[in-house]
């Protein structure tokens, strides 16, 4: 199944009011390969709070001159077309990067959207938690570091094709809509804003 992990870093946890200061997406291909990657920094124009460097190690210093948001939406949305997106807590994700795609009228991915969080759960029940990194060493997937965008959507994607692994019949990989019931929520996308001409001022 060819699909795009991804993964962003924020200054703090409300969409609309923080921001993006990175974002990291990787293609993998149908035997589970990694065949394209999109990650940069993004300047967000405000100060980054300590509480949020803590978590992701990234400094003021380190998106100073990197490009903003509105100016690489087009590009994401272009990098991941209509291929599912995999996001882990994909609802938080999702909130951020819709906030900016409607304040920009930006074009937006055109995939199905599906949440590692509760797939895991039913998966691996029992399971003390269900952060990335618990999943990352219950599967004993090699890993570094967290909490980075590009890493961490590559951690995302390894751990989907292991949940698709564990639920295939025969070897087939589960239709799409079985993985959304698995969610127990409703099928998520981002939405598709058709960007309108701004009216002229004419004076008489």
């Amino acid at each position: 199944m060819k699909f795009i992990a991804f993964d962003l870093e924020t200054t703090g946890t409300v969409p609309g009011v923080d921001q993006i200061v990175e974002i990291g997406a990787v293609r993998f291909n149908d035997e589970g390969n990694v065949d394209g990657v999109f990650a940069t920094l993004i300047n967000p124009l405000k100060s980054i709070p300590p509480g949020a460097t803590a978590v992701n190690g990234i400094t003021d210093q380190m998106v100073q001159g990197k490009p903003l948001i509105e100016t690489i939406l087009a590009s994401f949305a272009e990098f991941c077309g209509d291929h599912v997106m995999v996001a882990h807590n994909a609802p938080f994700d999702c909130q951020f990067l819709t906030a900016d795609i409607k304040k920009h009228e930006a074009p937006a991915p055109r995939g199905l959207l599906l949440d590692t969080l509760p797939i895991s759960r039913k998966v691996f029940p029992g399971m003390p938690n269900y952060k990335l990194g618990t999943l990352v060493q219950h599967l004993k997937i090699n890993s570094t570091g967290f909490h980075r965008a590009e890493e961490d959507a590559t951690y995302c994607g390894q751990v989907f094709i292991e949940l698709v692994k564990r639920i295939s019949i025969g070897g087939k990989p589960p239709q799409l809509e079985n993985l959304v019931a698995l969610t127990g929520k409703p099928a998520l996308h981002f939405p598709q804003i058709e960007r309108q001409p701004k009216q002229m001022g004419f004076t008489f």
